[in-house]
């Protein structure tokens, strides 16, 4: 396979989890390489993303480094021979690479966890208010690259208003609902969006109260994407322009202790609608 030029996340995620197994093996890459009568620097191109890689080789890779896991190893298998070309694509070279990459993740993930203490998430955002978000934080942007932000941002929420959606649960805290990124018209629209999608069966909805007793997250904003094993899980601090997706084994059990402390300081999702519906007579 041709080398590729600009690797996508999830291309660049499949190398790690090799290497990662070849780690795991003791085995160095010129090792792998002779066993497959490659080179060291296929080795490092596929290892990279670089290089592509065929199911039949990344199942000859699990045999040699003794890997146990088969859902593990199917699932990896999986992601070498998908060749999705989703609605992103048509982004490319018009938006920075990681909107690309985290509209991918969401269209393969198996569910969707969020946390948010700064902004409204981006897949429960109307447009006007993601409008407000991205003229605030790219205030010299031409037209054109800011409404190409919004009209990305608004095709996210088709991972969780599709025909057999993923599972979203979203923790919001009251400032995030508090919070005027526009003005009182856009904050009320917002707001009553959050409600409708939190009435969907596979949206579940929680706020954080300004009163609630012993939360001191309110740096724990973030995004947990579910794989198809959770060792393929990702995480990412979730911000107006993203960060770095994460995926060490350590950084994703502290994002899954951070969205459970976060959930069990919220609401039950009965008692956050009640919640939702009353701030929106005072907004």
């Amino acid at each position: 396979m041709p080398p590729r030029n600009q690797p996508t996340a999830r291309q660049v995620r499949l190398g790690t989890e090799l290497r990662r197994l070849r780690d795991a093996a003791a085995m160095t890459a010129r090792e792998v390489a002779e066993l497959l009568g490659s080179t060291s620097a296929q080795m490092s191109q596929m290892e990279s993303g670089i290089a592509g890689v065929s199911e039949q080789r990344v199942r000859s890779l699990a045999a040699h480094y003794a890997c146990a896991d088969a859902e593990l190893v199917d699932a990896l298998a999986a992601m070498a021979t998908e060749r999705t070309r989703g609605w992103w694509e048509e982004y490319r070279g018009m938006l920075p690479a990681s909107f690309l990459d985290l509209a991918e993740l969401e269209h393969h993930a198996t569910f969707l966890r969020t946390a948010a203490t700064g902004h409204v998430p981006g897949l429960l955002q109307t447009e006007e208010y993601a409008r407000a978000v991205f003229t605030f934080t790219d205030s010299d942007l031409p037209a054109g690259g800011l409404e190409a932000r919004v009209a990305h941002r608004m095709g996210r929420r088709v991972v969780v208003e599709r025909d057999g959606a993923v599972a979203y649960d979203a923790v919001l805290h009251e400032s995030v609902l508090r919070t005027r990124v526009a003005d009182r018209r856009v904050a009320l629209a917002q707001l009553d969006r959050i409600l409708r999608q939190s009435e969907r069966p596979n949206v579940t909805v929680r706020v954080i109260p300004f009163d609630v007793d012993g939360f001191a997250g309110a740096n724990a904003s973030m995004l947990y994407i579910g794989g198809p094993v959770p060792r393929l899980d990702t995480a990412k601090r979730d911000a107006p322009h993203g960060g770095p997706f994460l995926d060490a084994a350590a950084q994703l059990t502290r994002y899954r202790t951070l969205f459970r402390k976060v959930e069990s300081a919220s609401l039950d999702p009965a008692r956050s609608r009640d919640f939702m519906h009353c701030l929106s007579k005072e907004l």
